[in-house]
């Protein structure tokens, strides 16, 4: 649902989306088409025209090493391969792939955009991945705040970008980020994890944000950027368990 890139730039159109002297736990983002569904059908539909047209596959969220970060966290703790795991905007799919490849094999992929599933199923049945499952939250983003049943019994969830995405929404983004966290309390088992990359996010605001029903577990290492003499992290990836 979100595009950006480790390092230089950071989380590209997102990391910029902070209103002047605004603090995400008001109205700290300026409301941007970066939030609607219309504008990732239209992103979505045009990396499907060039993935049918020249092979494609588009824009890796983070870049590489995000989808390697998360991976080998997963290996490190020792994340059975069977364990339900759940991408939350899954986008263009190659997450899903990766992730296979890498032996998971009970592996959800969501997106509220169509174009993202025709894209991703394309890129999937390339790899000839057969046994990656995909599933479409239905109409728009508020399908996945108020989640079907089905949506539950998960023991990982992973978000690179969706939840920037909907910090972004032009209407009541403060309201529809309450209404992720119960959403994610819902589809997460207790003792899960979910794990969250984020370009507009510090880590002090997700403890914040992810606050009730959560703790945090790890903090993942992510690029670090020094300007005027000061270092700090473009991004920020942390790893929270459901209580």
């Amino acid at each position: 649902m979100s595009e950006g890139a480790d390092g230089g730039g950071g989380g590209g159109d997102g990391a910029s989306a902070r209103s002047p002297g605004g603090s995400p736990g008001g109205d700290g983002f300026a409301p941007s088409a970066l939030g609607t569904r219309e504008h990732w059908d239209a992103v979505y539909e045009r990396e499907l025209q060039t993935f049918q047209e020249y092979g494609d596959t588009g824009e890796i969220w983070f870049g590489e090493e995000s989808m390697t970060r998360l991976i080998r966290w997963m290996q490190k703790h020792k994340i059975p391969l069977d364990a339900s795991v759940l991408d939350i905007g899954t986008g263009n799919g190659v997450f899903l792939v990766e992730l296979a490849k890498s032996g998971f094999s009970n592996i959800t992929g969501i997106d509220y955009s169509p174009s993202a599933i025709r894209l991703s199923g394309s890129i999937i049945e390339k790899e000839g991945l057969s046994n990656i499952k995909l599933k479409r939250i239905l109409i728009q983003v508020e399908d996945f705040l108020n989640p079907s049943t089905k949506l539950s019994g998960f023991h990982v969830c992973i978000d690179k970008g969706t939840f920037d995405a909907i910090s972004l929404h032009p209407d009541s983004a403060v309201e529809k980020r309450k209404q992720y966290v119960q959403s994610l309390s819902r589809a997460l088992n207790v003792k899960g994890f979910f794990l969250i990359t984020s370009c507009n996010w510090t880590k002090e605001e997700l403890l914040n944000e992810f606050s009730e029903g959560f703790e945090l577990f790890e903090e993942l290492p992510t690029p670090k950027f020094t300007f005027g003499g000061r270092s700090g992290n473009s991004v920020a990836a942390l790893v929270f368990q459901k209580t």
